[in-house]
C-alpha cells in the first residue's frame, strides 16, 4: 500500500506548542509512577523497571499526542518514531492504568484530544456494509496468512497455556461446538449464523445435520466461504448471503452470532437484539459471542473517534456484559449468567500476531507496506494487552425468549 492511503502517519499534525508541552508533561508523569523504561535518542534510559519503550523522535512523538492523543499514539509507531523491546508488554502496562494515566485536574480537557467519530461511520444499512469492507475484504490472502485452517477470526479456547501453534485450529474448532451445543444445533436445526467469517461454523453445523442460513456483509468472505461449502459437499445444506441482519426473514431454531456485535454499533443495539427475538421461533436458542469491556467505559468510548475506529474497525463498540442484559431484557429476551475466558483470547492473539510477524514477507509480497505492517502488527499486539491486563473479555451468551407475563387476576386470586 502507498504511503499516501496514510495521510495521518506520512504528515505531522500542525505544531502547537502548548499542546505539545501538555503532552511531554502528561508521558512524563505517567512513565514515572509506571513499570516502564524510556530510552531516549541519546541512549539515555529513565526509570528502572518494566519493558522499554525506545523513543527514536521524542518531538514527533508528543507533538502527535498532544494533537490526537492515543490516536497520535498509535500513529506515532506506525510511522517509527518510537518501538518496544516487548510491544504487547508495554501496551498491556498502559492498558491496565489506561482510566488514570491522565490525572484527575486534566481530565476536563479531555476534550481537546478526543473527537467524536465520523457520521459515515455509523452503522445504518450502508455505512455497515462499508464499515465491513474496509475491514474484512482487504484481502482473503492476508487473513489465511494469520488465521489458522479453519479461517476463523474469534477467540479459540484451549485446554493448556501456553498455547502452540499446532493446537489453533482444534482451539476454534473447539469454540465453535460448544457455541452449536448451547443453541442445541443438531439434525434437522433450523440455524441462522449472523456474521458468516470464512464459513466454519456453517459447515461444522451443516456436519450435525442442521440446514443453515449464513449472511454476510463481506463480499470476499461471502465468495470463500461459498468455496469452502461447495469443496465439502455441503451446498444443499448451507446458504451463503450478501445480506444484511436488518433484513433477514423467516424463523429459527438456533442464531448464532460469534463477535459481530462488536460491528453493530451501539446506536442500533436495539435493532440487532429486537431482530435476534424477531427470527427466533418458538422455543429456539441464541448463542452469542462477544467481546466485553467494563460497563463504565462505554459512555467515554462510544462516541468517541480511536485508534482502533480509524485504523481497524470503523463504527466498531464493544458492548459490556450488563449491556446485553439490559438490551436483551428490552427485546424481550433473557441472557443466561456467562463466565468470560478473556486469558484464551489473549493466547489466540498472540498466535495471530506471532505467524503475521513470522509471514513479513509474504505480506509484503501481498502490497502492504511497511507502514500497513506496522500498523497491522500494533494492532494484534494491542488487543492481546487489552485481554492480558483485564480491561477487555469475551463470553458465550445464551439467549431466549422470556415467558410471557402471567395475567392479573382480580383480587390476587388464580384463574
Amino acid at each position: 500500500m502507498d504511503a499516501e492511503l496514510w495521510p495521518d502517519v506520512a504528515c505531522l499534525p500542525p505544531r502547537s506548542q502548548p499542546r505539545t508541552a501538555i503532552a511531554r508533561l502528561l508521558v512524563q508523569r505517567a512513565l514515572a509512577r509506571l513499570p516502564l523504561r524510556l530510552r531516549w535518542p541519546d541512549g539515555t534510559v529513565t526509570g528502572d523497571a518494566g519493558p522499554t519503550l525506545t523513543l527514536r523522535d521524542p518531538d514527533a512523538f508528543h507533538r502527535r499526542i498532544g494533537t490526537d492523543g492515543l490516536i497520535g499514539f498509535g500513529e506515532s509507531y506506525m510511522a517509527r518514531e518510537w518501538d518496544a523491546d516487548d510491544l504487547v508488554r508495554v501496551l498491556t502496562v498502559l492498558c491496565a492504568e489506561l482510566t488514570t494515566l491522565v490525572p484527575p485536574a486534566l481530565q476536563r480537557l479531555r476534550g481537546a484530544w478526543t473527537r467524536a467519530r465520523p457520521r459515515d461511520d455509523r452503522n445504518t444499512p450502508t455505512g455497515a456494509r462499508e464499515n465491513i469492507r474496509r475491514h474484512y475484504d482487504l484481502s482473503n490472502d492476508l487473513f489465511a496468512l494469520f488465521l489458522d485452517e479453519t479461517m476463523t477470526y474469534s477467540a479459540g479456547i484451549f485446554r493448556g497455556f501456553p498455547a502452540h501453534q499446532d493446537v489453533l485450529a482444534a482451539a476454534q474448532r473447539r469454540k465453535i461446538d460448544r457455541l452449536l451445543d448451547l443453541a442445541a444445533v443438531g439434525e434437522g436445526s433450523r440455524l441462522l449464523e449472523i456474521g458468516t467469517g470464512w464459513g466454519e461454523l456453517a459447515l461444522r453445523a451443516a456436519a450435525r445435520g442442521a440446514r443453515v442460513r449464513t449472511v454476510t456483509l463481506s463480499a470476499e468472505q461471502r465468495d470463500l466461504a461459498r468455496a469452502r461449502v461447495a469443496a465439502a459437499g455441503l451446498g444443499d445444506r448451507v446458504s451463503v448471503e450478501l445480506r444484511d441482519y436488518r433484513d433477514v426473514d423467516g424463523a429459527y431454531d438456533a442464531v448464532v452470532s460469534v463477535e459481530m456485535i462488536e460491528a453493530v454499533g451501539r446506536e442500533f443495539w436495539p435493532d440487532y437484539f429486537a431482530t435476534l427475538n424477531r427470527l427466533l421461533a418458538p422455543g429456539g436458542r441464541v448463542a452469542l459471542q462477544a467481546i466485553t469491556m467494563p460497563d463504565d467505559r462505554i459512555d467515554a468510548t462510544a462516541g468517541t473517534h480511536t485508534w482502533i475506529s480509524k485504523y481497524v474497525f470503523p463504527g466498531g463498540v464493544i458492548p459490556s456484559v450488563e449491556a446485553i442484559d439490559r438490551q436483551a431484557a428490552a427485546a424481550g429476551l433473557s441472557a443466561a449468567p456467562s463466565t468470560g475466558f478473556g486469558d484464551h483470547y489473549a493466547e489466540t492473539l498472540r498466535l495471530w500476531r506471532e505467524r503475521f510477524t513470522g509471514a513479513a514477507d509474504d505480506v509484503a509480497a501481498l502490497g502492504f507496506d511497511t507502514t500497513f505492517r506496522r500498523m497491522w502488527h500494533f494492532y494484534l499486539a494491542y488487543s492481546e494487552a487489552g485481554f492480558r491486563a483485564r480491561y477487555l473479555d469475551v463470553h458465550q451468551f445464551l439467549l431466549t425468549r422470556r415467558p410471557p407475563a402471567a395475567p392479573e387476576t382480580k383480587g390476587g386470586e388464580a384463574p
